[in-house]
């Protein structure tokens, strides 16, 4: 792990998570690819961490909105009704994301530790699956959404709380599955791009407080892909959050998932 390295995954980071890509996806490519052979286990602990860095920079874009919530989780009951329904929302979801996503994660290490393939070939080919489910979702998705926060329910939360959770696979997009996930329950698209972004802020830091708490060894390399993922995700958020409001990436996402899988069949009969 050099510094070179960690600038590159940070950029990448930086510009991706706020697109319906899998920013996971990419890193794993990318580092698959071009860098050192892949512990899935130790990927996805650096992974969350680089994710620290668009945390701190959403939580900055978002800073009025979550400075809101915040003081009226507090104060509960003098909230207004959509406000407690957006807090209620982000509870159970943030509950459900975590029992989800921990199964998988708990998954994703034991497969580690059998003679499941890990090489980079096997990698490619499950990334490309996995990237054709993303492309799909959101191919199917509807943006003539009609519904606001007020509208909230408990099904949206356990719904979008499971499909949030089940994007610890790298290769589905947590923002593609959650917005696309929101305009399925008929949410507004313009209401479905904020709430998908705000609802990854207690699974980011506490996700990290859980997995990277214990037996996770920072080195001063890792500083630079903190650093450079969150003045690329600052710098690009707006842009790109507008952009991907007027760009459908579900073909492309879709296409680019056959890619690389047709790579991976090549490399095998090669």
């Amino acid at each position: 792990m050099d510094i070179f390295q960690q600038i590159v995954l940070g950029i990448i980071q930086g510009i991706v998570e706020w697109l319906p890509f899998s920013s996971e996806g990419i890193l794993l490519l990318v580092k698959n690819n071009f860098f050192e052979e892949i512990n899935l286990d130790l990927f996805i602990r650096q992974a969350l961490f680089l994710h620290l860095g668009t945390f701190f920079a959403a939580l900055i874009y978002f800073r009025r909105e979550v400075g809101s919530l915040t003081r009226n989780l507090f104060h509960y009951k003098k909230a207004a009704p959509e406000t407690k329904k957006i807090l209620n929302f982000l509870l159970i979801s943030t509950l459900v994301t975590g029992i989800v996503g921990l199964a998988i994660l708990k998954l994703i290490d034991f497969l580690s530790i059998t003679s499941f393939p890990k090489t980079s070939t096997a990698i490619n080919l499950g990334v490309g699956c996995l990237l054709l489910v993303t492309g799909l979702f959101q191919i199917k998705a509807s943006s003539a959404g009609y519904r606001r926060e007020y509208n909230l329910n408990n099904t949206d939360s356990l719904f979008l709380g499971f499909m949030q959770g089940i994007a610890a696979l790298p290769g589905l997009s947590r923002s593609g599955l959650t917005v696309s996930s929101f305009l399925f329950r008929n949410i507004d698209e313009t209401t479905a791009l904020r709430l998908s972004f705000i609802m990854s802020l207690p699974v980011v830091l506490i996700g990290n407080l859980i997995l990277n708490s214990t037996d996770f060894i920072f080195v001063k390399e890792m500083f630079w892909g903190f650093l450079f993922s969150f003045i690329f995700g600052f710098l690009t958020i707006h842009l790109l959050m507008r952009f991907s409001k007027k760009v459908k990436f579900g073909h492309f996402v879709f296409v680019f998932g056959i890619l690389m899988i047709l790579a991976s069949v090549v490399n095998v009969l090669v």
